[in-house]
């Protein structure tokens, strides 16, 4: 059960697109840590440099659009992103989210709501999440229990492996 994630805001606007997140040049690198190194590179060059500070995204509408690339969603992996929170979610980007291990919440925020830097607190199972800077708390609709399933495995491949060895 996953009790409590715990981070920083790192905040994006709306219709960020997978070629945002992974520049189509890093594509034939087969190094996914020398990827990650470019991840949001063309939004702010100093993201993975500096994504331990803001290791909770906070997305406007319509976060992961574009193709269906997973390494749109590993390099976050690799950069310790512990949840991405958006207003929406392209549909194919949220699922990869979750076969990931990295929790996808859906929330009508606003700069009253999030500021980069906050400290959050995210519940999963409770469906809050705390703004510890602001002494706010945001309600969400849970995930379901089969999604997560998929989280607490940290993935659905190694829910598979669990399932398989069983």
């Amino acid at each position: 059960m996953i009790e409590k994630i715990d981070g920083f805001a790192y905040i994006l606007g709306d219709d960020i697109n997978t070629d945002d997140i992974v520049p189509s040049h890093t594509l034939t690198m087969r190094d996914v840590d020398e990827m990650a190194k470019c991840t949001l590179e063309f939004i702010d060059p100093t993201f993975a440099k500096n994504s331990a500070q803001g290791n909770i995204i906070i997305a406007g509408d319509n976060f992961g659009t574009g193709s269906s690339r997973e390494e749109a969603v590993y390099v976050f992996k690799v950069l310790g992103i512990k949840a991405i929170i958006a207003k929406s979610f392209a549909r194919i980007y949220f699922r990869n989210l979750i076969n990931l291990g990295i929790p996808g919440i859906i929330v009508s925020w606003n700069e009253s709501i999030f500021s980069k830097g906050d400290n959050l607190e995210i519940s999963l199972n409770e469906g809050v999440i705390t703004n510890k800077t602001k002494g706010v708390k945001i309600e969400f609709e849970k995930l379901p229990n089969f999604l997560t399933k998929i989280l607490e495995e940290g993935g659905i491949l190694n829910q598979l492996k669990k399932t398989l060895k069983g």
